[in-house]
């Protein structure tokens, strides 16, 4: 696959998955379920997602609660 196609990928799964999150859906399995019922994608591809993006907010959010000196 090329770096193009994955990005793509990546970003179209990432958007249905931010969708299903404000829209209020809270369950893990049931956003999985959703994403991958909608885009014909493996478990595994959406799970390394989901991972990836939730370290990428985790970083985000360890910068805004430093402390100021």
């Amino acid at each position: 696959m090329q770096k193009n196609t994955l990005t793509t990928q990546t970003t179209i799964i990432t958007e249905c998955i931010e969708k299903y999150l404000e829209i209020g859906l809270t369950d893990k399995n049931e956003i999985f379920q959703k994403v991958i019922e909608e885009l014909g994608v493996p478990r595994t591809i959406v799970k390394r997602i989901v991972s990836d993006m939730r370290n990428e907010m985790l970083r985000k959010v360890r910068i805004l609660q430093k402390v100021s000196k």
